[in-house]
């Protein structure tokens, strides 16, 4: 396949919608942005391709997606490359405007998307992400039943390749663990969760964004390490309302971000690596 086209959806997935929120909440002023004097953090270049183009290489070539909607500042942002160009002119990739916070940005989207539901979530800033690993969650969160379903990577997973991460990981009995930026609502009822990223949905390690986001039992159980992983979701899930189950990301990169100098340099780094590998 060369870089003009993208894979065809597999006809024996089953529907799901897919979201990339890719809003700039600083503009200029992130750190990110300002690395390369761009005026959004998505549209800064790693290894040579800009990091929105990246995300959406994962999501478009995963084969899972009819169309991908990207939540966005303004329609520019995917103008920034032909091959966004070419995305949008064939509708498979769909602007829609992002609203005040993630929140609010996710529900406009769904209001604005023919078939929203299910939903796959994705972020901007996931550099990373590949279409391995977009379709290994999709494929998880199909064969799962749960209302919501989180991509999650353990702990010494991230560190066999990502020793110098920077990553606040979340430790329970069992393991420690980080988000993958990806995450599957599968009906109305699933809708009810997305009040928790109306902070920003950058938990890391802060506990009062936990404790506001999750609830006083969830975190009494997160802050003591009375549970284990799948033990925490269901006492989360059942403070929401819903079934949440975690889908296990065996990829050390899932859950690097580009958010900071730190990460930008480590995420570049992985992706001459990734290029070189592949001769």
């Amino acid at each position: 396949m060369n870089n003009d086209e993208y894979a065809s959806v597999d006809a024996t997935m089953p529907h799901a919608a897919a979201l990339i929120l890719a809003a700039s909440r600083r503009g200029v002023d992130d750190p990110v942005a300002k690395l390369q004097g761009k005026p959004h953090k998505c549209l800064v270049e790693l290894d040579g391709q800009i990091m929105l183009e990246r995300v959406l290489d994962s999501m478009v070539d995963s084969g899972c997606f009819e169309k991908i909607h990207v939540s966005a500042d303004t329609p520019d942002v995917l103008q920034a490359t032909p091959k966004m160009q070419r995305w949008v002119a064939t509708g498979k990739v769909v602007f829609v405007q992002a609203r005040g916070n993630l929140a609010d940005s996710v529900l406009y989207a769904v209001e604005e998307m023919d078939s929203p539901l299910p939903l796959i979530i994705a972020t901007g800033d996931n550099a990373l992400q590949t279409p391995e690993i977009v379709r290994d969650f999709v494929e998880q969160f199909h064969k799962s039943n749960a209302d919501v379903v989180v991509g999650i990577t353990s702990e010494e997973v991230v560190l066999r390749e990502f020793a110098d991460s920077g990553l606040a990981f979340h430790r329970l009995k069992d393991r420690g663990f980080s988000s993958c930026n990806l995450y599957a609502l599968r009906n109305d009822k699933a809708m009810k969760t997305v009040k928790i990223f109306e902070g920003g949905g950058q938990f890391g390690k802060k506990h009062i964004r936990i404790l506001k986001a999750f609830g006083v039992m969830p975190f009494i159980v997160y802050k003591l390490k009375l549970s284990t992983v799948a033990g925490l979701m269901n006492a989360v899930g059942r403070n929401l309302g819903v079934s949440l189950e975690a889908a296990w990301l065996d990829y050390p990169f899932g859950p690097i971000d580009v958010d900071n100098k730190h990460s930008f340099e480590i995420t570049e780094a992985a992706l001459k690596r990734r290029r070189e590998a592949q001769g």
